[in-house]
């Protein structure tokens, strides 16, 4: 595969990094080979750069969403239209930080009830800031995609929903004392999620970002979940950007889609789907089938319901667990899933170098993000067809092989099983995508 035109402000590393996962087709990455390439950018959860609080008129060190916005320039500056190679853009979920609603009046209807909890303090107390600083800040950052003309999918995460709350019928063990608790539902409690409003001001079908546009083809619900084609590499992609635990109603909608696009290689995106030890995990105290079964399925129940039996999808995209994963299973006609999960959000070392105290998840630091993505440079054309998965910080200007530091400062919180070499390939990595063409054929078929 030819050099990315990606414009690196530090030079490219020689190293090529191999994951050491079982069954999973990976090979070192290799820049010898010739033929047409194009990028996804994978953007993991920006909730904590346009949290109101982590902006200097709340006292933060610095003003969190200048790494947001700087990017978001970062991704429109290496677009097509701009000589680079970005064809997509691909967000995870959790664009903002606060609910602006107690609960929301839907499940309110059904008798379901808000507790306090103070294992959670004050965090998903509800606040007008969301609609005065975070959503327009997050509207703000993608009309800067918008502008350099790249198509994008967004789908919603738990921290989007206009309400997040502890649920009545679950509450939080009080009793037990604090040193025996454990992250399970029966001793801190079970959160739940409702309401749209604030996702769709911002992403529904009708807003400014789409419209108008024709590789924005399908919605569900106005658009709490939608989908997307975009072109490159000698093929037309469709991309499903799936509510967090997608109900049955929603998989039926997406099926729909992908009948009325026989043939086209999928990717779906969505919130909370893998873990960082990569398993699908079910429980837990965001598990929403334990609240409203009716309009939810677990990430297990997705693919088996979706993405198992759904022959055109071949990439799975999540965030919300922090830290990274890929796995690579098969579907019932036995052709390759892949799925990759990354989610920097806990990331806060800039926060650190300006000044701004620890304080963050287990005493470290506030968790930014510190500018990292994900970045997959197709190559459809190599036979058979890879991608390159990078890790960049558009903050650091550096790739993960790059940074001396990477290693220390962020295993620990992330992936303290995996030793430093393991902790770098999970970052730096190809996935040879050996069915593609089977599935797929040449770019260019019609």
């Amino acid at each position: 595969m030819r050099r990315s035109k990606l414009v690196w402000a530090a030079a490219a590393s020689s190293a090529a990094w191999m994951m050491l996962a079982a069954g999973c087709a990976l090979m070192p990455m290799d820049d010898s080979q010739d033929g047409g390439t194009f990028t996804i950018a994978m953007v993991p959860d920006t909730q904590n750069y346009v949290d109101f609080t982590h902006q200097k008129a709340h006292g933060f060190a610095i003003d969190a969403s200048e790494l947001y916005i700087q990017q978001m320039e970062w991704i429109a500056a290496n677009a097509i239209s701009e000589g680079g190679e970005i064809a997509f853009l691909a967000s995870v979920g959790d664009t903002w930080q606060h609910p602006s609603e107690s609960i929301d009046p839907e499940h309110e209807a059904m008798g379901i009830g808000r507790i306090d909890n103070p294992f959670f303090g004050k965090h998903f107390d509800p606040t007008d800031q969301v609609r005065a600083v975070e959503v327009p800040k997050a509207i703000e950052g993608y009309e800067i995609i918008a502008a350099a003309g790249i198509p994008f999918g967004v789908p919603p995460g738990n921290h989007d929903y206009d309400a997040m709350y502890n649920v009545d019928t679950h509450p939080p063990n009080l009793a037990k004392p604090p040193e025996k608790l454990q992250m399970v539902t029966e001793d801190i409690g079970l959160l739940h999620v409702g309401g749209l409003d604030n996702f769709l001001s911002a992403f529904g079908e009708d807003s400014p970002f789409f419209a108008d546009e024709s590789w924005y083809v399908s919605a569900f619900k106005g658009g709490t979940s939608s989908a997307q084609i975009f072109e490159a590499g000698g093929y037309s992609f469709l991309h499903l950007a799936l509510e967090m635990q997608a109900g049955d109603q929603v998989l039926e909608w997406a099926r729909g889609v992908i009948a009325k696009h026989p043939g086209m290689p999928t990717i779906l995106s969505t919130h909370d789907y893998l873990s960082p030890r990569g398993k699908r995990l079910a429980g837990g105290f965001l598990d929403f089938t334990l609240v409203d079964e009716a309009n939810h399925n677990t990430p297990q129940q997705l693919f088996d319901k979706l993405i198992s039996t759904s022959d055109q999808i071949f990439l799975v995209l999540c965030g919300h667990y922090h830290g990274q994963a890929f796995i690579q299973e098969e579907n019932t006609e036995g052709h390759a899933v892949y799925t990759m999960l990354a989610d920097y959000q806990d990331r806060g070392q800039v926060g650190v170098d300006a000044g701004q105290p620890l304080g963050g998840f287990m005493g470290g630091p506030v968790g930014l993000g510190d500018g990292w993505l994900r970045l997959l440079h197709f190559d459809t054309e190599s036979n058979p067809p890879r991608i390159s998965v990078e890790t960049y910080s558009t903050y650091y200007q550096q790739k993960s092989s790059e940074m001396p530091e990477y290693v220390d400062r962020y295993r620990d919180h992330e992936q303290p099983n995996m030793t430093d070499e393991q902790f770098l390939e999970a970052e730096e990595f190809e996935v040879v995508l050996e069915d593609f063409r089977e599935r797929f054929g040449m770019p260019g078929d019609e």
